[in-house]
């Protein structure tokens, strides 16, 4: 049964496929996600996960990176394929960068390194549900659905990025910190505040996640990287997008 609740400041129906081979770990996510009015589906190996999140229309998949048969990566690459988009969490015993980066590459919107604290997966699944009702609810009517600045071009619908006419594919939080600068040129944002916007938590200890992605972004959208024109850096405080209009000046 489908429990329609006011979940974590989130309105309607949340049906959540968890995949995940270690049983404590799934029970004890399906009970804290049950206990906030979702309905959650179980999958404990990866070829299971695999048939279920590509036969069910889920709100989000919380998928472990190393599992049985097929691995996280590939489901979320599988997922990543088609034509409907879901939000992905992905879990991971490994806490080495290149292995989140491989995650994130795929698509996936976050992940979550364990060993975990409840609080803090309540946390990223919240700010997760919390961008999709406000995209869904068109909280932002004065972002056109295509944003476009100098050689790049986004289309916000099709989550698609151009340079020059040439595509570029990002990941999904990638894609979302591009549209936050783009959205508001010439505003400056700081790490803090972009976590808030882009991930929906503030805290400290996660503010080289803001660097590292901003590495990322400006390594596929700058001509120069290493002088970037698009995601300017504002010493001592963080980072805007060029202003068409200081340009100008």
């Amino acid at each position: 049964m489908i429990i329609s609740v006011y979940i974590w400041g989130v309105q309607g129906e949340r049906r959540v496929l968890v995949v995940e081979d270690d049983r404590d770990i799934a029970n004890l996510v399906e009970l804290h996600l049950a206990e906030n009015g979702c309905e959650v589906t179980l999958a404990h190996d990866g070829t299971e996960g695999l048939k279920k999140a590509l036969s069910g229309a889920y709100d989000l998949v919380i998928l472990d990176l190393m599992l049985p048969g097929t691995d996280g990566i590939e489901i979320c690459r599988r997922l990543r394929s088609g034509p409907d988009y879901t939000p992905i969490l992905m879990l991971t015993a490994k806490s080495a960068e290149s292995d989140r980066v491989v995650g994130l590459e795929m698509g996936a919107d976050d992940y979550l390194t364990k060993p975990f604290s409840v609080r803090e997966l309540v946390a990223r699944i919240k700010a997760i549900f919390r961008r999709v009702a406000a995209l869904g609810a068109g909280e932002t009517p004065a972002t056109p659905n295509r944003i476009a600045s100098g050689e790049l071009a986004i289309t916000l619908d099709k989550r698609r990025v151009e340079l020059g006419g040439r595509l570029v594919e990002l990941t999904a939080k990638e894609f979302d910190l591009l549209v936050q600068f783009a959205s508001h040129p010439g505003r400056v944002y700081t790490r803090a505040q972009l976590l808030d916007l882009v991930w929906g938590y503030g805290q400290d200890n996660y503010q080289h996640t803001v660097n590292s992605h901003i590495n990322r972004l400006r390594a596929k959208i700058e001509r120069d990287p290493a002088d970037p024109h698009y995601v300017q850096t504002v010493w001592g405080v963080g980072y805007k997008f060029c202003d068409p209009a200081e340009e100008r000046r």
